[in-house]
C-alpha cells in the first residue's frame, strides 16, 4: 500500500506551493502536527487506509482532528488527497515532507539513543562535538531512551550508525568467545 514515489511528488508539490505562497514555517508546523498525530494514534493510520470508511467520512475526521490547527493550504490539500483518493498515504507523505524540508534547509536530522535520560548540558556538549567533527551547523536532535543498550549511546546521522553502547561491546566480546579468538593464543 505504501508508496515512497507517489508521496515524494506529493510532498514536494506542498513544499513547492508552501514556498511560493511564503507560508513554508506555516506549513511545515502543520506537518509536523500530522507527523506527532501519525505517530502516538495508529487508530487514525487505520482510519486513513481503510476501504470500509467512505472518502467523505475520512475528510470530516481529518478536517475534525484538525480544526482551527492548521493553515487553509493544508486544509486544501487534505481535500485534494481524499478527492484523489491518496489520503491512504498521508503518513508517508509527511514524512517525504519533513526530509524534503530538512534538505532545502540544510538540517540535518540526528537520533541519540541512551539508556537513560540525558540533560541539556550533556546533549549540548555532544552537539557541540558532533558539529566541529561532522561539520554540520543545523542539526535537529532526537534523543530516544533505550534501556536495552545497558549504557553508552547509539549515535545516527545520514544514515550512519556509531554505536558506543554497553550492550554492542558485550556482543563483540561475545561473538569472539562463540569464534575462540582466545584459545588460539593460549596453544
Amino acid at each position: 500500500m505504501s508508496n515512497p514515489r507517489l508521496a515524494a511528488r506529493y510532498a514536494k508539490s506542498l513544499l513547492d506551493l508552501a514556498v511560493e505562497q511564503n507560508q513554508l514555517e506555516a506549513i511545515h508546523q502543520d506537518i509536523r502536527m500530522l507527523q506527532s498525530i501519525c505517530s502516538t494514534n495508529q487508530d487514525f493510520i487505520n482510519m486513513l487506509r481503510s476501504p470500509i470508511i467512505a472518502p467523505d467520512k475520512k475528510l470530516i475526521i481529518l478536517e475534525a482532528v484538525t480544526a482551527g490547527k492548521v493553515q487553509p493550504l493544508t486544509q486544501a490539500f487534505f481535500q485534494l488527497l481524499v478527492k484523489k483518493a491518496r489520503e491512504y498515504n498521508l503518513p508517508e507523505m509527511v514524512k517525504a515532507f519533513i526530509d524534503q524540508y530538512n534538505q532545502l534547509n540544510h538540517i540535518h536530522p540526528v537520533r541519540l539513543t541512551t539508556a537513560i535520560p540525558l540533560g541539556d548540558t550533556v546533549k549540548e556538549a555532544i552537539l557541540t562535538q558532533l558539529r566541529s567533527v561532522a561539520s554540520i551547523e543545523k542539526i535537529e536532535l532526537e534523543t530516544v531512551v533505550d534501556e536495552s543498550i545497558i549504557g553508552g549511546f547509539t549515535l545516527e546521522v545520514a544514515g550512519k550508525k556509531v554505536d558506543a553502547s554497553i550492550q554492542h561491546d558485550l556482543l563483540e566480546v561475545k561473538k569472539q568467545f562463540m569464534n575462540n579468538d582466545y584459545m588460539q593464543k593460549i596453544r
